[in-house]
């Protein structure tokens, strides 16, 4: 029996619709996915780092890359529907079934090119240090979301809560969101599947600047700039 204690698991699924074969399209001059690898290296966190996928072109480019891909991903967990709690879980499990005694696994996103190898190692203290089922990576909100207002079937404007549209904004509670690059648990909350949004889990705090999530071609054209001006600030 092997013992890797700690494992990251990168879902790559092949069936992207909104920007095709998003996981391995060139991303400021390497495959997307190769971010996410080389970060997860770099942060010395883990004694394995398994791709889960169900194609077969980005399971070779992933071992290419030095990743894992020690099982094909099932259909039932490769649709646009597969969440993210069962696609870590079945990947715990297959571990736990093939040997390996896993402590923690961290689920990093195959499209998170600003991940840095620190702030995953900032995780995996957090998940320790306070005893949680989960750490993973938040970032503010820029606006006050109680000021947020909606457009009406009939076209015009209507706030979510309107007893805030004369609150200061210095006077309203920061919120923050999902940052979507990583979420470090423990086996036990994979495998139970427990929410990851709530008390058992720790914040991991991100500059709004290192966040973006990749879901549409202006989002691609926009984490391109944004990437693009923080390598060149750090010379």
């Amino acid at each position: 029996m092997t013992s890797a204690k700690r494992v990251a698991v990168i879902p790559a699924r092949g069936g992207s619709k909104r920007i095709p074969r998003k996981n391995i399209r060139d991303f400021c001059g390497k495959p997307m996915i190769a971010w996410s690898i080389e970060a997860a290296m770099a942060s010395g966190c883990f004694d394995r780092i398994i791709v889960s996928t169900d194609d077969l072109e980005i399971s070779a480019l992933a071992k290419q890359l030095g990743a894992e891909v020690p099982f094909v991903r099932p259909a039932e967990l490769s649709d646009d529907y597969a969440g993210t709690l069962p696609v870590i879980r079945h990947a715990v499990d297959w571990l736990l079934q093939n040997g390996d005694q896993i402590q923690y696994a961290c689920c990093i996103y195959a499209t998170a090119p600003f991940i840095s190898p620190e702030d995953i190692g900032r995780g995996l203290e957090l998940i320790r240090e306070e005893d949680a089922s989960y750490a993973f990576s938040v970032t503010s909100y820029a606006f006050p979301i109680q000021r947020a207002i909606r457009i009406t079937d009939r076209g015009r404007v209507a706030m979510f809560h309107p007893e805030h549209f004369s609150t200061r904004s210095q006077d309203l509670e920061e919120a923050w969101h999902d940052a979507g690059q990583f979420y470090w648990g423990t086996a036990e909350a994979w495998l139970e599947e427990r929410a990851i949004f709530s008390e058992g889990a720790v914040p991991v705090l991100l500059p709004r600047h290192r966040v973006q999530d990749i879901d549409t071609p202006e989002d691609w054209t926009r984490a391109e700039w944004m990437f693009k001006a923080i390598k060149e600030t750090k010379g």
